[in-house]
């Protein structure tokens, strides 16, 4: 099961909230895609929230396009900023990237975003959102939400 952005913060708008503003805070963040073979690739790239939905773009016949070409299942992990604070916690996302091939889509995220082209544009189904912080310096806190399934907050001395 997935969900697209708007989905997810429909049922999480806390949660929603403080992911986008996790990525907000810094402009790179980690792309982790399967390569030919099978094994991980990590890639540097930005994202956007518009209109929805998440978008990742991405320069053209990049490896980590291709690689979602191939297999569109991702995961991808917000900048965590520097030194140990993690203000607002660690936030992840898993799912799968569809590629867009849309003029008319693809026109109005490059009135939004302006990047430079030609360009590959991905939006995400959703299939998972996690976010682990620490609570009063005693309790890691993990949140983990599904499509379909209630928010899970697990507390960890």
């Amino acid at each position: 099961m997935t969900a697209n952005w708007a989905a997810f913060a429909t049922a999480e708008p806390d949660l929603a909230g403080t992911v986008e503003k996790r990525f907000g805070a810094y402009t790179h963040h980690v792309l982790a895609t399967l390569r030919k073979d099978g094994s991980p690739r990590t890639s540097g790239l930005e994202v956007r929230f518009l209109n929805g939905e998440l978008w990742l773009g991405m320069m053209p016949d990049s490896l980590k396009a291709l690689d979602l070409r191939r297999d569109p299942r991702f995961a991808l992990q917000a900048n965590p900023g520097e030194g140990t604070g993690m203000g607002g916690g660690d936030v992840r996302i898993s799912g799968r990237a569809i590629e867009v091939d849309d003029v008319a889509t693809k026109a109005r995220y490059v009135e939004e975003v302006e990047p430079p082209e030609p360009f590959h544009l991905f939006r995400t189904e959703l299939t998972e959102v996690v976010r682990t912080y620490v609570e009063d310096d005693t309790y890691l806190v993990v949140q983990v939400w599904k499509p379909g399934a209630p928010l899970r907050t697990i507390k960890r001395t």
